[in-house]
């Protein structure tokens, strides 16, 4: 149970640094081409929900879907196009709520299936605690410290 805390812990904690950096900033900057603040919200919820779908199927050996099997461009705009009827507030409640699924997902998947390999939502395969580190980075790396950089630039003028 130490290594799901451990992961569970590194994934909340490179969240809040990804929150932390996106408090304050204009909801309608285009953070990224075509992408504000409810656009980058609604696209952590669509891998938060593909990743607890996989962590579900993967609990009861099942094989889980792959929906960014089409690739992770296209994943993100659909899931990020689904969300388009609601409002920022409403999509970071989202995209919590999703987090709050997968930290539960990590809990509850059975003990001899934390070190199995399983198939990851776009369709390699490794084992949970890979899966987990991705998304750690994912927030960490690949968003937070984009976010850095663009509000770096945003305040050079």
């Amino acid at each position: 149970m130490e290594d799901r805390i451990l992961l569970i812990e590194q994934l909340d904690q490179a969240r809040r640094e990804l929150k932390d950096v996106l408090t304050g900033l204009d909801p309608h900057a285009e953070i990224y081409p075509h992408w504000t603040l409810k656009e980058l919200y609604a696209h952590l919820t669509g891998w938060d929900e593909a990743v607890t779908a996989s962590l579900h199927a993967h609990a009861v050996g099942d094989e889980p879907g792959t929906p960014a099997v089409r690739g992770i461009n296209f994943y993100n705009a659909e899931s990020v196009a689904t969300r388009e009827p609601l409002s920022l507030e409403q999509t970071v409640k989202e995209c919590d709520q999703a987090r709050e699924q997968l930290r539960a997902a990590i809990l509850e998947l059975p003990a001899e299936k934390f070190n199995e390999p399983l198939v990851f939502p776009w369709g390699d395969t490794g084992s949970v605690e890979r899966l987990i580190r991705i998304f750690v980075h994912h927030d960490r790396a690949e968003h937070a410290e984009e976010i850095r950089k663009f509000r770096a630039r945003q305040a050079l003028g």
